[in-house]
């Protein structure tokens, strides 16, 4: 199995760079990989900010990726908890944020956006300072 980093992925996806994306084609229909949560969170931000992929594009785009039997995901149940957040109108870094520190009493944030997500989610703990 072989890591893999951001733009491998995107290129996987979009394509946008006919040579490099069929190399991530050979790489990622023909090896093992394993993504990094962190990877995947770039990716989606990546396909939002620079490609202006609608939320619900990189969502879908992300799942059919991630779901690949070639494809290994770090803590693969959290990632897909955080693509439902996403569905839910949470930004996916959010999403992995706050689902990793589960375990403390509180997430503090000054981003009210985040703490309304959150809330909406069914997550009390995040809060303001």
């Amino acid at each position: 199995m072989i890591a893999i980093d951001t733009n491998i992925i995107i290129r996987y996806i979009t394509g946008d760079h006919p040579e490099q994306a069929l190399v991530a084609r050979d790489i990622i229909d023909g090896e093992s990989v394993f993504v990094a949560a962190t990877v995947l969170m770039e990716a989606a931000w990546v396909l939002r900010t620079t490609f202006r992929f609608a939320r619900a594009d990189v969502l879908h785009s992300l799942r059919i990726f991630a779901g690949m039997p070639s494809v290994t995901i770090e803590d693969a149940d959290l990632v897909s908890t955080g693509f439902d957040l996403v569905e839910k109108g949470m930004d996916f870094a959010d999403a992995l944020h706050l689902l990793r520190v589960q375990h403390c009493e509180a997430m503090v944030t000054f981003d009210r956006k985040f703490i309304k997500a959150a809330h909406a989610a069914g997550y009390a703990f995040a809060r303001e300072p």
